[in-house]
């Protein structure tokens, strides 16, 4: 049967898996799950208690919370009646939420949990599109009325009304044209745009993974990233299409003990998140002695050396193969434990990550399938591959969409991936989307003689310095940023002389520095004026950026005792640096570095 309604799919395989485990959430310390026929029904008493609601084909229903088994099931509720999924993050303030609420001309909004509900309630009384609030977290203390409901009330109400054959009816009716999302972009500039991806969008992404990747009804998916968030969203559509086990992540600071936890055997995420536990693995051999050091260096080259010929289809040798099964017994497999033993890959977007990285694990037998993509292009628009890869890359191009670049190097996008347009906004649609299809993706790059795409940066985040030199801060921010003691880096020098940095510690590893080096502190923002901490980093940062061009290269910085956070609009859920906000924010402090020439 042709695939054409996420619903529709879902539901097919509530009947083919029944009392099969489909959704493992965390209550307490014990984890629980929802079977494959529990969710089919929830699914459809969430959609018939919107028809209830008065819910009309296309009208627009917010879900506002962090991951959660609800959030799954009322988004293909909603979908299942031909209703939009409107996400906006969990992260949002409440002037971010009325004005998505205001501009999607929202009715009913799922709720998460006490901040979301809190921000929620300040603008229901007087929001005049807001006429129902539905909240997924049953241990909140809530005034329930007609008008506010918990979520496992309003699937009951949904179950007993009869309108059973309603729902199946529009249900029948959907199209694959249908615009099943609206995500609202946070971007790196200005208000959010709401970014409409039909059935047909997100379903093109089956069309493009499954030749690709060896996914099915054994596997078992961690979801780390928000689903507000497209790239998350389009994974878990396409892993549940195949009947994979989905467990939830809904505080992303405590992914390693869920990785102990879960044994997942996929997972989408961020470079960010490799470069840290890279940067761990590091830090800690770094305090080893130097035997032990050796070792673990040999096992890495080994380990490339063994996947490379499997890579290449060669037969390794029988030293290469005795060499790598000591190598697994005395440090690989270690490093695989970490991510619960049994991953078969990751998934990265969002950013770049460096080649060195992905060899790192490629060496302990876990890759990392870098892609590129935008929110836009529901988000896939190439990928590394197992079978065809190049590291420190995102990949060729999938079958599904073509790319070309244009004169300037704006990397430009057509294809069944490609969004409808951006809700309500034709004329930022025609700014990035002309009349034959072709999306401007504002990112810069080329492809390369072997069809492999390389990203160099975003079009609006070059920095030009007052020399004319054009510098990808993305690039910097990768490479500073895989030390263990760097949590955060925004590099700045936009029509200055030259590059200088905001640096963010990771005070947890910087507190355990401070402390075997006798340094005493009281607060943070001691620690970070301290001489000796700012030589430290002096001394780090200069060593990771040897291999930069001199003009790329940090010649100020200034370490900062709060993080950037998604609260303060400086970082994107995918943790970019939003720049222009930062700049705005420490508009002092970087003026005060540039003025001790």
């Amino acid at each position: 049967m042709q695939k054409r309604h996420l619903t529709e799919i879902i539901l097919n395989n509530v009947e083919k898996y029944q009392d099969r485990p489909a959704l493992y959430f965390k209550e307490g310390n014990t984890w629980k799950n929802i079977t494959w026929r529990a969710m089919g029904d929830q699914i459809r008493g969430v959609g018939q208690a919107l028809l209830q609601f008065g819910l009309k084909e296309q009208d627009r229903v917010g879900i506002f919370s962090q991951n959660m088994p609800q959030w799954t099931i009322a988004d293909y509720g909603i979908m299942g009646i031909r209703g939009i999924t409107t996400t906006i993050y969990a992260t949002s303030s409440a002037e971010d939420l009325e004005y998505i609420i205001n501009d999607a001309e929202i009715g009913l909004l799922f709720v998460g949990s006490q901040p979301q509900y809190d921000k929620a309630m300040e603008i229901f009384p007087t929001n005049k599109f807001l006429k129902k609030i539905v909240v997924f977290d049953r241990t909140l203390k809530i005034k329930t009325d007609d008008r506010i409901q918990y979520f496992d009330d309003f699937v009951n109400q949904g179950l007993q009304a009869e309108n059973t054959e309603t729902f199946y009816k529009r249900l029948a009716q959907a199209n694959i044209e249908d615009v099943a999302t609206i995500i609202y972009t946070s971007g790196t500039t200005g208000l959010p745009k709401g970014v409409m991806l039909t059935q047909r969008n997100i379903i093109s992404q089956f069309k493009a993974l499954d030749p690709l990747f060896d996914i099915g009804e054994n596997d078992i998916e961690l979801c780390f990233l928000p689903f507000s968030h497209s790239y998350q969203k389009s994974s878990t559509h396409w892993t549940q299409s195949h009947g994979v086990t989905v467990y939830y992540c809904e505080n992303p600071k405590e992914i390693l003990e869920y990785f102990k936890e879960v044994r997942p055997t996929f997972m989408v995420g961020v470079p960010r998140l490799y470069e840290k536990m890279y940067a761990k693995v590091y830090a800690t051999m770094e305090k080893e002695p130097a035997i032990k050091r050796a070792l673990f260096n040999w096992a890495v080259e080994t380990g490339k050396a063994y996947q490379y010929k499997k890579f290449r289809k060669e037969k390794p040798s029988a030293t290469l193969t005795l060499k790598h099964h000591l190598a697994r017994k005395l440090v690989l497999n270690k490093i695989r434990e970490i991510m619960g033993g049994r991953l078969n890959f990751f998934s990265a977007g969002g950013a770049p990550l460096s080649s060195e990285i992905e060899e790192f694990f490629f060496a302990a037998g876990i890759f990392i399938a870098q892609g590129y993509g935008l929110t836009e292009t529901s988000p896939v628009v190439s990928c590394n591959r197992m079978d065809r890869f190049k590291f420190g890359t995102p990949g060729t191009v999938v079958s599904i969409c073509q790319v070309k670049i244009a004169e300037d190097g704006e990397i430009m996008v057509k294809g069944e991936n490609v969004m409808k347009g951006y809700f309500r906004k034709p004329e930022l649609t025609a700014e990035v989307l002309s009349p034959d299809g072709w999306f401007k993706t504002g990112d810069i790059g080329y492809l390369d003689d072997e069809g492999f795409l390389h990203i160099t940066d975003r079009k609006k985040d070059i920095i030009i310095t007052a020399g004319g030199k054009n510098i990808a801060p993305q690039r910097i921010e990768s490479l500073i940023g895989q030390d263990y003691y760097i949590e955060q880096i925004a590099v700045i020098g936009d029509k200055r002389k030259y590059i200088t940095a905001l640096v963010v510690p990771n005070f947890e590893a910087l507190s355990e520095y401070a402390k075997s080096h006798g340094i005493r502190y009281a607060s943070p923002e001691e620690l970070v004026h301290n001489e000796k901490i700012i030589a430290f980093y002096k001394q780090r940062i200069a060593e990771l950026s040897a291999s930069l061009a001199r003009y790329e290269q940090i010649k100020k910085f200034r370490l900062l005792a709060q993080m950037f956070t998604q609260e303060k609009g400086e970082i994107t859920p995918t943790l970019k640096i939003k720049r222009r906000v930062v700049e705005k924010h420490y508009k002092d402090l970087i003026e005060e570095m540039y003025a001790e020439d």
